[in-house]
C-alpha cells in the first residue's frame, strides 16, 4: 500500500477490508524513473488508449463500496502511472458515484499516490476540498532524488516535485511522503529522514526497498531501466536471482532503517509516523497481520486495478498468471477476491517459509517479507529466502530492546512516547566519543549524538 493511514497502527475491525490500488492511467506516466518497474507493464496491452472508461470507473466504486459494507472505513486508491494525467473531471466524476453509491453512514477515504510534478492552485483546492490523502513521491534531498526519479527526456524532477507538494501544502492538503531506498541513497539514512522531517515536513512517511529481479539474460537490458528511454525494455516479471545496480544492498537497507529509527525513537514517536516502525511494534505486540502487508503473516487483501478492469493478485503481480479476472465480466470485485486461487496466493506467503525462516528469532516481526522477493538460498542451500534477509535480521534485532519498551508502555495504556524519555536517561551517560549506538562506528557526537541541521534540498 503506496499511502498510508492517517494515524497510527490500528487493526482493522469488522468485515474482513481488502485494498484495491486501482491504476486508471495504467502503467502510464509522464516521468521515467529508472527503476520503475510498472512502466514496462504497458506491454501487457497494446493499442490500449490507458484510460479508465466510464463503466469501469463506476463498476469499481460501486462494487468496493458495496463489497465493504460495514468495514470502519472504504479507502478509495488511485495510483499509476500517474493518476493525475486523467484531469480533475475524473475525480470530480469519482466524488458523484461515491455519494450515489455509498450505504448511508458509509466513511470514504480518498487517496492518491503522485509523483505531484502536474498539481497546481486548482487540483490543490479540489484536493483540499474533498479530503484527499494524497502520497508524495520523493526519494530524499536533490541529489538523492534526481539519482533516478527523471523525465521522459532524462531530466530531473527534484524542483517539479517540490514546487507541486508546495501546492498541497499552500491548500493544506494532507500528505504523506512515500520514499524508495535505492542504491543511490540507501547509505544516507539519517540525512534523508532530516529532509523528509525538517525540509519537507513530512509527518507521514513510508519506505520502499528497490529490489529489481532478473534473469541473467535479461539484466544488460534492465540495467538501463523499464520507461520508455531504455529501448527494448522487457516485461517486468518476477522471475530471476539477480538484481540490478539501481537495487539496494541487503546490509545497506538494514543500516538504512537503523539509522533511521535511532532518530525517530529518540525525537519522533507520536509526531512523526513512519509505516515500517508502526509495523513492527505492532507485531512486537502479537499483532501480525497489522500495519504493512509485506510483514503480515499471510498476504492476499491487497489486488491491482487495471485501467480496463483487469484484477491482478498483487501490485507487484501484474501479469498473465496473476490475472483474477475482469470487474465487468460478471463477477464482482468480492467474488474474484474471494476465489481460491487468490486465497492460495496470499495463504503461500506463510506455506512457502524456508525451515531457516521458520526457526528465526524475529519471524514473527518479518515474516519471511514479500515472497516477490524470495529468491536467494539460505544457509544451508533450501531456496526461498529473502533477498533483504541479512537486513531485516539486522533491523529486527537492533530495534528489540526499544520495541520491547513501547510495546509495554502501550499494554499499561500509557503512550509509546515514553520511549524517548527511555533514550534521554541511556544517552546522558554517553561520552561524545563513544560509538554511536547505530553501529555505523561514528563517534556518538558525530553521529545520533548531534541534532543536524536540515538537510536542505540542494
Amino acid at each position: 500500500m503506496s499511502v498510508g493511514a492517517r494515524s497510527g497502527v490500528a487493526p482493522l475491525t469488522g468485515p474482513r477490508a481488502f485494498h484495491v490500488m486501482s491504476k486508471p492511467t495504467g502503467a502510464i506516466c509522464n516521468l521515467d524513473c529508472e527503476y520503475c518497474f510498472f512502466l514496462s507493464k504497458d506491454e501487457l496491452y497494446p493499442g490500449s488508449g490507458f484510460r479508465m472508461p466510464p463503466d469501469i470507473h463506476e463498476a469499481y466504486i460501486a462494487q468496493l463500496l458495496a463489497a465493504q459494507r460495514g468495514v470502519d472505513e472504504v479507502v478509495v486508491a488511485f495510483q499509476g502511472g500517474e493518476p493525475t494525467m486523467m484531469g480533475l473531471d475524473f475525480f470530480r466524476r469519482t466524488l458523484e458515484l461515491e455519494r450515489q453509491y455509498a450505504a448511508p453512514g458509509q466513511r470514504i477515504l480518498n487517496t492518491m499516490q503522485t509523483n505531484a510534478t502536474l498539481l497546481d492552485d486548482e487540483w490543490g483546492a479540489f484536493l483540499k476540498e474533498n479530503d484527499f490523502l494524497v502520497g508524495v513521491s520523493i526519494d530524499g534531498p536533490r541529489a538523492m532524488h534526481d539519482a533516478f526519479r527523471v523525465d521522459k527526456g532524462g531530466k530531473p524532477t527534484f524542483d517539479r516535485v517540490i514546487r507541486g507538494l508546495d501546492v498541497l501544502k499552500r491548500h493544506g492538503v494532507d500528505w504523506n511522503a512515500l520514499t524508495t531506498v535505492n542504491s543511490a541513497n540507501g547509505d544516507h539514512g539519517l540525512q534523508l529522514y532530516r529532509f523528509l522531517r525538517d525540509d519537507l515536513g513530512a509527518t507521514f512517511v513510508q519506505v520502499i526497498p528497490i529490489v529489481e529481479r532478473v534473469t541473467a539474460e535479461l539484466l544488460p537490458l534492465a540495467q538501463s531501466g523499464w520507461g520508455s528511454r531504455a529501448g527494448d525494455r522487457p516485461l517486468y516479471r518476477q522471475e530471476g536471482d539477480l538484481v540490478t545496480h539501481r537495487t539496494v544492498g541487503a546490509a545497506q537497507y538494514g543500516r538504512f532503517l537503523i539509522d533511521v529509527f535511532e532518530e525517530w525513537a529518540r525525537h519522533d514517536v507520536g509526531d512523526v509516523f513512519v509505516s515500517m516502525f508502526d509495523t513492527a511494534l505492532a507485531h512486537w505486540m502479537g499483532m501480525d497481520q497489522v500495519g504493512l502487508c509485506v510483514h503480515a503473516r499471510t498476504c492476499g487483501d491487497a489486488v491491482a486495478l487495471e485501467h480496463n478492469g483487469d484484477l491482478y493478485s498483487c501490485d507487484h503481480y501484474v501479469e498473465p498468471g496473476y490475472l483474477l479476472g475482469n470487474i465487468a465480466d460478471g463477477r464482482t470485485m468480492l467474488e474474484l477476491v474471494n476465489l481460491p486461487q487468490q486465497r492460495a496466493f496470499g495463504q503461500a506467503k506463510l506455506d512457502t517459509l524456508p525451515d531457516y525462516c521458520r526457526s528465526c528469532d524475529v519471524r514473527f516481526a518479518c515474516n519471511g517479507g514479500c515472497p516477490k522477493d524470495r529468491f536467494t538460498t539460505t544457509p544451508d542451500g533450501e531456496p526461498g529466502l529473502h533477498y533483504l534477509c541479512q537486513g531485516y535480521q539486522g533491523f529486527f534485532r537492533h530495534v528489540d530492546g526499544p520495541m520491547r519498551v513501547m510495546a509495554d508502555l502501550v499494554r499499561r495504556g500509557r503512550d509509546a512516547t515514553g520511549i524517548r524519555e527511555w533514550y534521554s536517561v541511556r544517552d546522558a551517560k554517553r561520552s561524545p566519543d563513544q560509538p554511536c549506538t547505530c553501529a555505523n562506528g561514528k563517534p556518538w557526537a558525530q553521529c545520533h549524538g548531534a541534532r543536524g541541521e536540515p538537510a536542505h534540498s540542494g
